[in-house]
């Protein structure tokens, strides 16, 4: 039987228009949309826009006045969505964890407080429903990049998902995962890239800024960076913020402490909130010179 060709096909009756899904990606392509997706979030947030996204907080939510203390500096310096982990994949069984429920709890007074979105990470399956009933983006942590079933969970619900590229994941790979998620209903996907694994050394992870034009030109996702994971060091945050910027990101996240010299996890990747001020005042020139603005 004779496969008709695509031009015929789109001028069936019925057909509005004909997909060419000859690559491994299906729905994440910019073969599936030519325009760039947007998201819309609460308090006229939107991400992939030409406004930048900037995602900071604490790594981890500690207590009350530390979050609180730590969200009024950076809202003030032009933060957009509010970050903070309620729930902890360490890498040690003994280090701290996360409030869990209280940090969620916390998040949410947060969010009314400042008006501004949240995000947080979710870890398991059974805590998918939970953590979306507090916040405005659902986190998948580097670890969860190829963790199926809950791509597919978050795949399920109409929160925003942040993807998060796994620390040794081919862009391939990465954009895969996506697939699983939007192939399961969820359309609302941010990537971002913060860092991978190399033989490198002197910082905590190599970050490949080379990924941001490149899904550019493969799909429609918006994609921003985190340098806080990506170099583990405070003073290389900000010229990798710049640098991402200038390579068309559509944001930044990162990690923001009061007394990072106490932070109870990743103390030395943290800024101090004059640190974040400084940030965004020189990545506001940076976004200017590439069209964007903070």
């Amino acid at each position: 039987m004779e496969i008709p060709k695509l031009d015929h096909l789109e001028k069936m009756h019925g057909v509005e228009r004909v997909i060419n899904e000859s690559g491994i990606f299906k729905l994440v392509s910019k073969e599936f949309s030519d325009k760039p997706t947007k998201i819309k979030l609460i308090n006229n947030v939107e991400i992939g826009s030409k406004k930048l996204t900037i995602i900071a907080g604490p790594c981890a939510i500690e207590n009350k006045k530390q979050l609180i203390k730590t969200v009024e500096y950076v809202k003030k310096s032009g933060a957009t969505i509010i970050r903070g982990g309620a729930f902890k994949p360490r890498t040690s069984p003994y280090s701290f964890q996360g409030l869990e429920k209280k940090g969620l709890e916390l998040l949410e007074r947060v969010r009314q407080i400042t008006g501004l979105p949240v995000i947080t990470e979710v870890m398991s399956t059974e805590d998918v429903k939970l953590v979306a009933k507090y916040t405005d983006i659902l986190q998948i942590g580097t670890r969860n990049m190829q963790n199926f079933p809950l791509l597919k969970k978050v795949g399920k619900i109409k929160k925003p998902v942040l993807l998060k590229r796994g620390m040794s994941a081919t862009i391939e790979e990465f954009l895969l995962s996506a697939e699983y998620i939007y192939s399961h209903g969820n359309p609302n996907i941010i990537l971002c890239e913060r860092g991978i694994r190399t033989f490198g050394k002197m910082t905590r992870n190599t970050l490949d800024l080379s990924i941001v034009p490149l899904i550019k030109q493969i799909s429609h996702l918006p994609i921003i960076v985190d340098p806080s994971h990506a170099t583990g060091k405070r003073e290389l945050i900000l010229p990798m913020a710049k640098a991402a910027i200038a390579a068309g990101a559509d944001g930044i996240m990162v990690e923001v402490h009061t007394q990072p010299e106490k932070a109870l996890v990743d103390g030395n990747q943290s800024l101090r909130p004059s640190d974040f001020s400084q940030m965004m005042t020189e990545i506001a020139l940076v976004a200017k010179a590439v069209g964007r603005t903070i």
